[in-house]
C-alpha cells in the first residue's frame, strides 16, 4: 500500500520513466517525440502520479474551448488495481475545469474492458465508434463523453 501520492505537471525529467510505462501499457505506444511535444503544447494538461517517491502513472489531455479531451492514461502494471487510474482521470478533469472545461471526451480501445469499466463508472457514456482507429489498424476505438464534469 502506498503511503504518499502526489501529482506533478509533466517535466522533461519524467520522460524516461513515462516511456518505460508506456511501452508495457500500450500496443501502439506514443513516441518520445510525442511526449516531448506535450511539454510545450499550449492546450496540454499532462500530469504524472508520484507514489512513495516513484513515478507510477501519468495522464494527458488537451483543453479545447470548453472540452477536455483525454489523450493518454497509464499506470505501471505492478500498481494497477488500486484506483490510481481513476485518481489520474479525476486530476485531469479538475485541471480541465480550472481552464474552463465543462465536458470531457476520450477514445478507448474497444477491447480494453478495464478502461471501459473505469470510464463508465465515472459517468462517461459511449457516443460512437472509430473503426480501425489505432496505428496498428487492428482495433476500433470507442468514443466516450462525460457531458458534465463532476
Amino acid at each position: 500500500m502506498l503511503k504518499t501520492l502526489r501529482f506533478e505537471s509533466l517535466k522533461e525529467s519524467h520522460l524516461e520513466k513515462i516511456l518505460e510505462i508506456e511501452r508495457v501499457s500500450h500496443t501502439a505506444p506514443w513516441s518520445e517525440a510525442s511526449f516531448r511535444a506535450e511539454l510545450t503544447h499550449p492546450q496540454s494538461v499532462f500530469v504524472v502520479l508520484i507514489g512513495d517517491g516513484e513515478l507510477i502513472g501519468y495522464g494527458g489531455a488537451w483543453v479545447l474551448i470548453d472540452e477536455i479531451h483525454i489523450t493518454n492514461v497509464a499506470v505501471h502494471p505492478e500498481m494497477r488495481g488500486q484506483g490510481l487510474g481513476r485518481k489520474i482521470v479525476l486530476e485531469l478533469l479538475a485541471r480541465g475545469q480550472e481552464r474552463d472545461a465543462a465536458c470531457a471526451t476520450l477514445e478507448v480501445r474497444a477491447g480494453n474492458d478495464a478502461a471501459l469499466g473505469l470510464y463508465r463508472s465515472m459517468g462517461f457514456v459511449e457516443a460512437g465508434l472509430r473503426k480501425k482507429y489505432y496505428p496498428d489498424n487492428k482495433e476500433d476505438a470507442v468514443v466516450m463523453w462525460l457531458h458534465e464534469l463532476p
